[in-house]
Formats: C-alpha cells, structure tokens, sequence
C-alpha cells in the first residue's frame, strides 16, 4: 500500500478525452429506483464493451457518468456513434419511459493523470459538451471535428460557438451522428424533429431567420449576418439557453406557427423580425413572443443609415439584445412568483431574489440573503446569486442597515469568496464582486480591473457596466482596511 505521505506523480498527455452521462438520471431514479439501477448496468456494460474495442481506457466511472481516454480521435469519434447506435437498439424493447439515453462529448486536449484520473481544462470542456449533445447524441469540439472530418463515414452538424459554464472562451461544436436514416432511436432522442422537445431547466429562446422584405437578394447576407449577431450576443448570457443558428435557420423560408416551433425547438420565447432596404435606409423590425401562450412580450423597430455595414449590426445587435434581455429578466420573474414556494428551484429562487433585489429597501436585501440561503443548498455554484447575497450584505454596512456591521462585513467577503470559487467568467458575478472587492476589502485596484473585465466578456451586460460605471464617477477609492478583512482575499488576486 502506498504511504499517505508519498507524493502521487501526476504525467501530462494529449489524449481524446470522452464523457457520457445519463440524461435524466435523477428523474429515472424517483421514478423507478431498482429499474433505473439495473437499466444503467446494462448499459454499462454496452458502453465500456464499445470503449474497450475502440482501444480506449476508462479513467473514471459512477453510476450514471463514464470519463475515458482515447490515443486518437477517430477511435474516440466513432466509439461514441457506433455505442449510441447500439444503445438506442437496446433501449427500442422498452416503454419510453424506461429508456436510459446517454448524451457524449468528445474533446482533444492536454490533460493531466494523476493515479490513473483525468484532471484539467481538456476534461472540463468534454464534460460541457456531453451538456450541449442531445439525449443519445454526442457533441465534439472543433479541435476534434477537424481531425476527424476527412476520415470517418460519420455526418456532421455545425451547432455554432458554445458558451459553456466556466470556460471562459466559446467553443466550437458539432454534433456528429451515423450517416444513415436508418439509425434505430429511442423515442425519447431530441433529435426526432416530430416530437415536442421538453424545457430547458432556465429561460429558452431561438432567434429564427429574419425576412427580407427588400426583394435583393443581396440583403439576405445582411439579414442572415444580423441574425447570428444576435444569438451570439444573446448566448453570453449564462442564465440564458439559446439556441444554436443551425437549429434556428432550419426554418427558414418557412411559414411557420410560433407555437409548433417553440415546441420542436423545446424553447420558450421566440425572437423573430424582418429587414427592408430602401433609399441607403435600412428598417430592422423584431418582435418577442412566448411561444407557449402566444403573447408578444416586446416589439420595436430600429431605422439608421446604411454605411459600414459590420457598425450597422452591431448597433442594431446591442438595441435588441439591450431591449428584450430586461423584458426576459421581468417576464421569467412573474412566473417564478406564481410557482408554489414548496416547488421552487434555485433559478426560481433566484428570481424571486432578483424581485427584493431592485427596490435596494432594507426588507427586499434580508429577503435576497434569505432566499440565497435556500437557493445555494439546492445548487452551491450558483456563483451570481452569491455574489447579489454579498451585495446585499455590502449594502447593510454601507447603508446603515446592519445592526451587527462586523457580521455584515464578514458575510460579504465569505460570499464574495463563495462566487469567485464557483465561476470566474461570468460578467455579472464580476461585476457584483468589484464592488464588493473594493468597499469590504478595499482593494481598488484589484475591483477596478475585475469591473474592467465584466463588460468585456458582455458588452450588452446592464450589470456590467452599472458596476463598471460607479468606479469612473467616485471621486477616489476606499483606503485598504487593515487586518483580517484582507487576508481572505489573497486567493482571488
């Protein structure tokens, strides 16, 4: 046995790092506890027997999750098509309920191994990508697609740049499936374009392909490049599920019913629109409708001078996304309110919050800590909701609403710490944390480059440059405390 004190060497490699999970595990399990244990076993053994002949080597395993390492990407690649081949025949003998669906993502990158487990960046973006696959689909990065593409019978589907939780730059993906029709799913694989696709667990919205009502053909260039603008600018929002342009531009050219797409797409809201072109004029229209009741949430229309045409969308590009993001935000919160409070998820609580938050009374910030509380035992990373409860507690001292200052302060800086530790790429983290940073620390410097930093990462962030705007309007900076209050931010710098 080895001694405790030995250190373990850890080795660096660039491997094909592969990730599969159970979708729906949870659910599986309150529903049918013993018969979720066994479906898992079977395929299991269905999984492992494709990574064993693909030459792969299983790094880590649990019930529901497979972590394995592949020397090339087209072993990697094709393990994954051929075990889901295999996996929907297994699951076509059950009910649709029983079926066990695995999503796969696939990435090539430096990994570290340390007695026989995978850590680093490489891991992480494979597991985000097994995110972003459907039920029994698999996702690769760019990185893989393009070892990949001129070698293996597989097909493949841009699914556009990904921004996935805590990595910071977006990701390439594709989605990469048999090549044939005659692939045997399960009924329960998204990808049946047929079937209504069930909500995502937070706010869902496609950006479908504007009309060009010009009558040049030239303009659909303009429209198109419009459109990718948006859901690009859209998908920085981390609170926000936005669907890829490939999925989107499926219905183009298309008369479509906003209730039927929303349900193929399995989205909630719908952003639609239109450009004409006339006189050196271009008119933008858009309008966001929630696609389960039909209601328009927001219309506007946008009317400038087309000269640079890259300026003219990225204006138009900030107008919108600046216009429906808060209508979102408010619409997302009336729904949350009429939630039974016994049914509540911590995205829920967190709107709830976000309701308290904005009257900045004494009563609305104790009810934010409150609900933080009972949101961050459900989910202990949800790094914005820690930082608006440190917000919070930073406003008590600041405002004169504590009556234990000492205790507020030290709160602050624990959930500063608390989010800083669970996401460092999201802008509006950082820019609840810069101002806690600079009045509970008294790091300036530190809190202006962090403010600094938010708007950069989203530039349609009001958060971001709310914050960023308080540090160019304050005549000076907090002086640094002195003693404790600072050595528990040493970590963050």
């Amino acid at each position: 046995m080895r001694p405790l004190s030995e250190p373990i060497e850890v080795n660096r490699r660039l491997v094909a790092i592969f990730a599969a999970d159970v979708e729906g595990y949870s659910r599986l399990m309150g529903a049918d506890e013993v018969g979720t244990l066994k479906g898992p076993t079977k395929c299991r053994a269905i999984l492992d027997k494709a990574i064993a002949d693909h030459r792969g080597r299983i790094a880590n395993a649990a019930g529901d999750s497979v972590l394995a390492e592949f020397g090339s990407a087209v072993d990697a690649v094709q393990c994954a098509v051929d075990a889901q081949v295999a996996l929907a025949k297994a699951n076509s003998s059950l009910p649709a309920n029983k079926h066990i669906n695995f999503r796969i993502g696939i990435h090539v990158g430096d990994v570290m191994v340390r007695a026989g487990d995978l850590f680093g960046d490489g891991v992480n973006i494979a597991a985000r990508l097994q995110a972003v696959a459907q039920p029994g689909g698999v996702c690769v990065s760019g990185a893989t697609y393009e070892q990949v593409r001129k070698v293996l019978p597989v097909a493949f589907t841009d699914l556009g740049m990904q921004q996935v939780k805590n990595i910071e730059d977006p990701i390439r993906a594709y989605a990469a499936r048999e090549p044939t029709e005659a692939v045997h799913r399960s009924t329960a694989v998204a990808s049946d374009a047929s079937r209504s696709l069930p909500l995502p667990d937070k706010p869902s919205i496609a950006v479908l392909p504007f009309q060009n009502m010009s009558g040049d053909p030239e303009q659909e260039y303009f429209a198109d490049g419009m459109v990718e603008e948006i859901i690009t600018a859209l998908s920085r929002f981390k609170w926000l599920f936005v669907i890829a342009r490939n999925s989107s531009f499926t219905f183009k050219g298309k008369a479509i019913d906003i209730k039927e797409v929303g349900r193929r797409l399995g989205v909630r809201y719908i952003l639609e629109g239109s450009v004409r072109k006339a006189a050196g004029k271009v008119r933008i229209m858009g309008q966001l409708i929630d696609a389960i009741t039909g209601t328009h949430i927001w219309a506007d229309r946008f009317e400038r001078d087309l000269t640079d045409v890259f300026a003219l969308q990225y204006e138009v590009t900030a107008a919108v996304v600046s216009a429906i993001q808060p209508k979102l935000l408010q619409t997302e919160i009336a729904l949350a309110s009429r939630r039974r409070p016994d049914n509540l998820t911590a995205y829920d609580l967190f709107l709830r919050a976000m309701q308290h938050y904005y009257p900045s009374t004494r009563e609305g910030g104790a009810e934010v800590i409150k609900l933080a509380h009972r949101a961050l035992q459900l989910d202990p990373r949800f790094a914005f909701l820690a930082a608006l409860a440190g917000d919070c507690h930073m406003r008590n001292v600041l405002w004169g609403f504590s009556t234990n200052p000492q205790f507020d302060r030290a709160e602050a800086v624990r959930f500063l710490h608390l989010a800083l530790s669970a996401d460092t790429g999201d802008p509006d983290t950082l820019a609840l944390a810069s101002a806690n940073i600079a009045f509970m620390i008294g790091d300036c410097e530190s809190a202006i480059e962090i403010a600094d930093r938010a708007p950069a990462l989203n530039p349609n962030s009001f958060f971001a440059w709310n914050f960023r705007g308080w540090f160019t309007t304050l005549p000076g900076c907090p002086r640094k405390q002195s003693g404790a209050l600072n050595a528990p931010f040493a970590s963050v710098r």
